[in-house]
């Protein structure tokens, strides 16, 4: 039997059971529409992300003490280990532009005219943090002055939005209340850590100098100095990577008050956009894995609906193989003849599947309000999924169906 004659009868057994084979076709849409939907929104959170990260400075090095399990990762403050010491020796470092400090004020509340607001913390930098900075009016801070710096968020939380020039009182955890004038509206800062961007949350800013109260004394300068959670070293473009590796080997000497004062388990990370990126990739890779893998249950339910069809399709047509055996059919002819019927469901299944699943992680990205990108890998496995699933399902039906003896098949009721 030639394959058309193979796959004409098999496309006539399908349409003269129509329902029984949309219902079977449904199991395996649904699961490769899954892995479509998974793939595309995994592939599009990746390229959202990236693109995020790889948007920020690339000559900026990022410094933070983390515990050393976590492979450097930036998903905490970070200990405060970097003293002003530690900011002084950075700025000789050959390629080092310039050095921007972070810590973390504790505060309880924020007020501006008669309208006080709940918040937990206001970070404290130097002007240094916003000179690539885009403001919407205004500038950056003094360092020393009593001057405040806000973004498009915390602007927001105050009604009529807050405008250079406005006064705001501060009220620390301790109770402690200071006072700043609001010099600038800001989009952005330098010296931020690429995630900062991915929340939208409100930040306020303000000198270092003399806002700033963590002090830890100096192991090389014997004194008490002011200790930050995060520094970013802003380097000459070109020269990026052999600062970073410069930055490392500062740290890992003696000689630096971080290397002395970081916490046992923990270590100082300096790392750039390009590791970050990395980093990323392979987190969301694997979370997409993983999700991707859990749809593909569906897939074995699919699989399961093919067997059972081509099952009872086997024991229906008992008597139509006898039949066929009888006037020359061979034991192969018959099972090519349920292999390829279990095959066209499956390719089916496949070809639904995957317009659908790409229509789901367009909704998916919409969503989460992100840009749509493809996974044509994914599709492309998806297919491949979907004719195997057909193949090993309908393998044993078709092996059943090939075994009838033709005589005891011609006596079948």
């Amino acid at each position: 039997m030639d394959l058309s004659e193979t796959l004409r009868i098999s496309v006539r057994s399908l349409r003269s059971h129509r329902l029984r084979a949309a219902l079977t076709v449904i199991g395996i849409v649904i699961g490769i529409a899954a892995v479509v939907t998974f793939a595309t929104f995994g592939a599009s959170l990746k390229a959202d992300v990236v693109s995020e990260i790889e948007g920020s400075s690339a000559n900026e090095v990022y410094l933070v003490a983390s515990e050393a399990d976590e492979g450097g990762g930036f998903g905490g403050a970070g200990q405060p280990v970097f003293t002003e010491y530690d900011l002084s020796q950075l700025r000789e470092i050959e390629g080092v532009q310039r050095v921007v400090p972070r810590g973390i004020v504790p505060v309880s509340a924020i007020a501006h005219d008669n309208e006080t607001i709940a918040q937990r913390q206001v970070t404290a930098t130097n002007a240094t943090a916003f000179e690539t900075a885009t403001f919407e009016s205004g500038r950056a801070f003094e360092n020393g002055a009593n001057e405040a710096v806000v973004n498009r968020p915390a602007a927001r939380l105050f009604p009529g939005n807050l405008t250079t020039g406005d006064d705001l009182s501060i009220t620390r955890s301790s109770g402690e209340r200071f006072n700043v004038s609001v010099v600038g509206i800001v989009n952005g800062t330098g010296g931020q850590l690429p995630f900062s961007s991915f929340t939208d949350q409100p930040r306020v800013f303000v000198p270092a100098d003399p806002f700033y109260q963590s002090v830890v004394e100096s192991p090389n300068a014997v004194s008490n100095q002011r200790v930050y959670s995060q520094v970013t070293v802003v380097t000459d473009p070109a020269d990026t990577t052999a600062t970073q590796e410069r930055v490392r080997e500062y740290f890992a000497s003696p000689r630096s008050d971080a290397a002395q004062l970081v916490p046992e388990g923990y270590e100082v990370a300096a790392r750039t956009n390009a590791d970050l990126v990395d980093s990323i990739e392979r987190i969301v890779t694997r979370l997409t894995r993983f999700v991707t893998g859990i749809a593909v249950i569906a897939l074995i339910v699919g699989a399961v609906g093919i067997a059972n069809i081509m099952l009872v399709s086997v024991t229906e047509r008992t008597r139509e193989i006898g039949i066929m055996k009888a006037v020359g059919a061979r034991s192969r002819d018959v099972m090519e003849l349920f292999l390829a019927e279990a095959v066209l469901l499956g390719a089916l299944g496949a070809l639904i599947g995957v317009p659908l699943g790409i229509a789901g992680g367009w909704a998916a990205t919409r969503y989460a309000e992100i840009s749509l990108e493809l996974a044509p890998g994914w599709f492309a496995a998806a297919v491949a999924v979907g004719v195997l699933t057909g193949v090993v399902a309908g393998l044993y039906p078709a092996w059943r169906a090939a075994r009838v003896d033709p005589i005891d098949a011609l006596r079948y009721e």
